[in-house]
């Protein structure tokens, strides 16, 4: 299972640079934003250093890691709201991530003039979050109009569902009216259930990537800390990144792009900063499966039972789940085999209710 992560962004804030640097990629960046509707799609691993030792340790014949999946759209973020053309084609496309990444400029280049006349990244922070808002209450707007029409025509049986659904929705349409996301509301299961159908854009987790040049690396820590002071909240951070540089150092050899990091004082790489984030803000934990000689690593949200965890891997691991074998990746580490570990019973055995925690490593035992 891979994360699915959506970039959007204002004209000229550098999303496709932004989307190469984390992707490895070389997509146009000059030409992406006139072309409005094909998106440029990109596969990058999920570093995940305990891969490593367990490769050291079991010596599989092959290991897999995790992927994200990011999507950066073509065309401007305020071509959201629109009903057709541009603005329906967008919203398809984000309509399925799990998380949105917004790039925002602070980056000073000649060549590449603001839109709006000048750099202020508070202000465009506002403008993406209005226009995330603005998405979100057309997409209510018309499924409200359509609710009237149904009510009109509807059978008793059917006015009660369509009601309680008018009744959400009025009730979240407020609370967007009056610049609150839909993320930071503490919704019943019912509501929870029905807003998901629409997969609205502020209920995603939202990664505000500010987008640095290098003359900023020295102050993006500070940067950072202060823009996560004013703009921070319920499943919302703010990261700093100098996209081009990133981009570039992307196409070196690690080794070679570890020494220029270290040269400019960047500890840890765009892409780790920005999954890690990620998986924080979407709820996700890794566990690991050891089975046909293999080790591989697998993204789910927390709370997950291991019946569904199975799922995640094959739907028939799913239907014909009988038990999950597993164990703790400390405790595997410590035993230092599965063996050992049989040997100090930690070799768990857990029913299809258990829930799986980050780090577990498991065998699922299945009949079909």
């Amino acid at each position: 299972m891979s994360i699915n992560i959506g970039i959007i962004g204002l004209p000229q804030s550098g999303k496709t640079t932004v989307f190469n640097a984390l992707t490895g990629g070389k997509a146009d960046t000059i030409t992406h934003t006139t072309d409005g509707l094909s998106p440029h799609i990109g596969i990058a691993r999920v570093p995940e250093p305990r891969l490593k030792v367990l490769d050291e340790m079991l010596h599989p014949k092959k290991v897999v890691p995790a992927e994200a999946r990011y999507i950066d759209v073509g065309a401007s973020v305020k071509s959201l709201a629109q009903d057709k053309g541009i603005g329906g084609e967008l919203l398809n496309q984000l309509s399925t991530v799990d998380t949105l990444i917004c790039v925002v400029r602070a980056f000073t280049d000649e060549s590449i003039p603001h839109p709006e006349g000048s750099l202020d990244t508070g202000r465009d922070i506002g403008t993406l979050n209005m226009e995330l808002v603005f998405s979100d209450l057309a997409i209510m707007e018309r499924r409200l109009e359509k609710l009237e029409v149904s009510l009109k025509g509807a059978k008793p049986q059917e006015r009660q569902g369509f009601l309680h659904e008018k009744d959400i929705l009025m009730r979240l349409k407020v609370d967007l009216e009056n610049d609150r996301p839909i993320r930071e509301l503490e919704l019943e299961p019912a509501a929870a259930g029905i807003i998901t159908n629409y997969q609205f854009l502020t209920a995603k987790p939202l990664l505000i990537v500010v987008n640095i040049g290098e003359e900023q690396l020295p102050e993006a820590a500070s940067l950072e800390a202060e823009l996560n002071e004013q703009y921070s909240g319920a499943k919302r951070r703010v990261i700093t990144i100098c996209g081009k540089l990133e981009m570039e150092l992307a196409q070196m050899e690690e080794s070679e792009a570890k020494e220029f990091r270290a040269d400019f004082g960047i500890e840890e790489p765009g892409l780790e900063r920005t999954i890690k984030m990620s998986y924080e803000l979407s709820d996700l934990i890794s566990f690991f499966t050891i089975a046909s000689n293999e080790v591989r690593a697998w993204s789910i949200k927390q709370g997950t039972t291991a019946v569904k965890a199975a799922g995640k891997i094959h739907t028939d691991m799913e239907k014909g789940f009988i038990r999950a074998e597993g164990i703790s990746f400390n405790d595997l580490v410590k035993c230092g085999g599965i063996a050992e570990a049989k040997k100090q019973g930690l070799l768990r055995l857990e029913g299809k209710d258990y829930v799986i925690q980050d780090g577990d490593v498991i065998t699922f035992l299945f009949n079909v």
